[in-house]
């Protein structure tokens, strides 16, 4: 019933076996002559449902599925061929979201979770045990940096962040015992960026695995597989997802450590993605590459309106020539998104403004939304609460935020529109 559509995209990437339906007697596989990312977005992970013919996927939510009377009761058994039979173990809406994920990613396969911090921390107990070491990108999104700060020393787990920009300083953080290095490009909320590909080089001469949180990027800017990563993280809530109204998370790879990673610890922590959560992000992913597209397009116009602006300092964003790393962008990434940061004189009080006058553009957490989203984050807050760096490392995070940014989500709203409600926004600043 269910079935991959395709695992094809304009995109360049290395080529991989081709992806079969689990626990399903139907298999669907497009034609190579269909590679555009657009129609997998629509097509990738799902067939007419044969009995019904209902074109839309089916949202099921039943919990449990009728048995057979041989079926083993226990995780162990779960293979690629199993039939559902509990939904935390398998779910055929979730296989359908997976099945997507995976084609729009160029990945073998794919786990979703129910957030993606559930996401990134089932990756890291599943990798890392007491003794190991762990490399993490120094400016990582703050519910993951914390997550390093206090969950994995508790159970003897040793953490170095490093600028991962700095190649030299990654190649001298590396132990015998370091296990896993993980990354975020853009890294959230900087826009600060990684090589992968270099990273990759290294980590892997090391017989270190890579993890790339690529969710600011997304599988239409970049696809870090391609480039080395070994496992890609994204959070389903932001561009996949698309509408600011679905949890989720996912990580990809290949089959045979998503399988383990499936059997050994999503299934047995138990933090998995709600069926109709899922449903709705299918339903999100078909626009996707018409979204990202748009995203972009606003996004370059916001910045380049706010860099000439006399009240705006400096904006951030990797499709402008004056981001620091604009040609590592423009190898890297096949679109440059629509997030970006900017600076304002006393941007506290500028909060404050912004939030009052703002009539378009939300005041608002989150990215990734269709709707244009802006938050003002204080550098010495988050330095704080977040983030534990050495002074040269602050110095580099300063080097892109200041003394604090408005990192704006750029949505699929006119440009135009946008920039007259930030014009009129920005005005009542002394």
């Amino acid at each position: 019933m269910i079935a991959v559509v395709g695992v094809n995209s304009p995109l360049p990437h290395a080529g991989h076996p081709k992806i079969t339906a689990r626990r399903s007697n139907t298999e669907v596989v497009m034609s190579p002559h269909f590679p555009d990312i657009r129609t997998l977005a629509v097509h990738a992970g799902e067939n007419p449902d044969p009995v019904t013919r209902a074109s839309s996927p089916n949202l099921v939510m039943s919990t449990t599925f009728i048995a057979d009377p041989a079926t083993v009761f226990s995780v162990e058994g779960l293979d690629a061929e199993a039939p559902y039979i509990y939904s935390r173990w398998g779910n055929p809406t979730v296989d359908q979201l997976e099945k997507k994920l995976a084609a729009l990613e160029g990945a073998e396969a794919a786990v979703a979770f129910g957030s993606g911090m559930a996401a990134i921390t089932a990756l890291f107990l599943h990798i890392l045990s007491h003794g190991d070491h762990v490399i993490v990108s120094d400016i990582t999104y703050a519910a993951a940096s914390e997550l390093c700060r206090d969950f994995l020393p508790r159970f003897g787990i040793e953490v170095t962040r490093v600028d991962l920009s700095d190649l030299d300083g990654l190649q001298a953080a590396i132990r015998p015992h370091t296990k896993l290095v993980y990354a975020e490009t853009p890294c959230n909320p900087i826009l600060r960026l990684t090589d992968i590909a270099e990273v990759a080089r290294i980590t892997h001469a090391a017989g270190v695995k890579l993890a790339v949180d690529s969710t600011f990027a997304t599988p239409l800017a970049s696809r870090p597989s391609e480039l080395g990563a070994d496992y890609v993280i994204h959070s389903l809530t932001k561009y996949l997802g698309g509408h600011g109204d679905a949890v989720g998370g996912a990580v990809l790879g290949l089959a045979a450590d998503l399988a383990d990673l499936r059997k050994k610890t999503a299934i047995r922590a138990g933090g998995v993605l709600s069926p109709f959560n899922a449903w709705l992000i299918l339903r999100g992913i078909a626009t996707f590459p018409l979204r990202m597209r748009a995203h972009e397009e606003g996004a370059l116009a916001v910045a380049r309106y706010l860099e000439s602006h006399p009240k705006v300092s400096r904006v951030i964003y990797p499709g402008l020539a004056s981001h620091p790393q604009h040609e590592l962008a423009q190898r890297q990434m096949r679109n440059f998104s629509g997030m970006l940061t900017f600076q304002v004189k006393d941007g506290p009080d500028a909060a404050g403004v912004l939030a009052e006058h703002l009539k378009i553009i939300h005041y608002a957490v989150s990215l990734g939304h269709h709707r244009s989203l802006v938050f003002y984050l204080k550098t010495a807050d988050l330095l704080e609460s977040s983030f534990q760096l050495t002074p040269r490392q602050e110095s580099s995070y300063r080097d892109f935020a200041g003394d604090g940014i408005f990192r704006l989500s750029v949505g699929i709203e006119a440009p135009q529109d946008l920039i007259d409600d930030l014009d009129q926004a920005l005005a009542w600043l002394p």
